[in-house]
C-alpha cells in the first residue's frame, strides 16, 4: 500500500518518490496544498472502491497516515 500512496503523491505533486516517506508530512515536507490532498484522496478512493470518512481525513498529516486508514478500510 505505501508503494501505491508513493507514486501516486510523487507524481501528483512532481517529486522524486525517494522523497516520499511514511514519516513526511504531506502538506510540510512534500509541499502539497489542502488542494493536492483532496485530488489524492478522492483518487485512493477511486482506486480501490472505497469511501474515507471525513472525520478521519482531517487528521491525516504523514504520508503514514494515509497508508493507515487505506490499509484500514480496503482491509
Amino acid at each position: 500500500m505505501f508503494e501505491k500512496v508513493r507514486k501516486m503523491l510523487a507524481e501528483q505533486l512532481n517529486i522524486p518518490e525517494e522523497d516520499v516517506k511514511p514519516e513526511s508530512e504531506v502538506v510540510k515536507d512534500l509541499g502539497a496544498d489542502s488542494l493536492d490532498v483532496v485530488e489524492l484522496l478522492m483518487a485512493l478512493e477511486d482506486e480501490y472502491g472505497i469511501t474515507l470518512p471525513e472525520g478521519d481525513v482531517e487528521g491525516i498529516k504523514t504520508v503514514g497516515d494515509i497508508v493507515a486508514m487505506m490499509e484500514k478500510l480496503a482491509g
